[in-house]
């Protein structure tokens, strides 16, 4: 059996549409002598058609001081990790999150009950743009740190199979976040590639350290979606068009069919305030 380490390392590097690593360059080029690394994740690896989708991709800076002009963006990324922007290149789009190599090794670990980071690069992920060696290899380090900790948050019941573990974990993030994606999401996401996550569930169960933690879901619940909605509420002050984003993404995942109203673009946050508890109330977003 391989190790998490190569298994994530070699899942990094495989191709990418060459779009895909130009808009990443694109991104890394805004933040120049701060990025350190760019990686792709999300629905759209598994898509060859991306006109119309809207492209997810993390930067690694170096120091969240070093890659913004403006000391109160720092501090917001560093208060409420990551800052969330909107990108376009190429005639694609965009939205990339920002973190710095710290945060994104301890949001991959389990000294954190966030489950926001290590839920996503559990997943396949591609580190397509790197400023040097060092900056890959501590991405690879800290991505390859998500798996273990997922799993291990979860627990395995008795005589449960891999792939079962990992759809058991996944709804259980899914269940900690608002999310607009319909309950059969967690399971469609192991289901795409179920191949992938038999070798990489065993190989994250044997880099599980002993007494790591697992279980506290009630109590990651309820952080969770009060964290969600403060990022919503940041989202709105430094996201442009965060709200339209918000319509457009809960509009694509649950079925409805949001309007966005000229109020509510002049005065997002308190849009984002009134709008996500009328949706958990509709079941729109969970």
């Amino acid at each position: 059996m391989r190790d998490i380490a190569s298994l994530v390392r070699e899942e990094l590097a495989l191709p990418v549409d060459p779009r895909v690593a130009a808009m990443a360059a694109a991104i890394a080029a805004r933040y120049p002598g701060s990025a350190r690394a760019v990686l792709f994740y999300g629905s759209c690896l598994r898509e060859t058609q991306l006109d119309g989708l809207m492209l997810d991709f993390y930067l690694i800076v170096s120091d969240y001081g070093d890659a913004y002009p403006k000391r109160w963006m720092a501090l917001a990324n560093r208060l409420i990790p990551p800052n969330v922007f909107p990108f376009q290149a190429g005639g694609l789009m965009a939205k990339y999150a920002v973190l710095s190599e710290s945060d994104f090794h301890r949001l991959n670990g389990s000294e954190t009950r966030n489950v926001s980071v290590w839920a996503r690069f559990a997943q396949p992920s591609r580190l397509v743009w790197a400023v040097d060696d060092t900056a890959r290899d501590k991405a690879a380090a800290a991505v390859a740190r998500a798996a273990p900790t997922l799993l291990a948050a979860a627990g395995r019941l008795d005589g449960e199979s891999v792939l079962d573990w990992w759809r058991r974990a996944f709804s259980l993030t899914y269940s900690v976040e608002l999310r607009a994606e319909r309950a059969s999401r967690a399971q469609s996401v192991v289901d795409a590639d179920p191949d992938r996550y038999r070798d990489f569930g065993e190989a994250a169960a044997a880099a599980i350290p002993v007494g790591a933690p697992s279980g506290g879901w009630t109590r990651r619940r309820i952080e969770g979606k009060a964290l969600s909605i403060a990022r919503l509420a940041k989202a709105s002050l430094t996201y442009a068009g965060g709200i339209d984003y918000l319509a457009w993404k809960i509009n694509r995942h649950a079925g409805t069919k949001i309007e966005i109203k000229p109020w509510q673009r002049r005065w997002p946050l308190l849009a984002a305030l009134t709008l996500v508890p009328r949706l958990m109330r509709s079941g729109a977003i969970r």
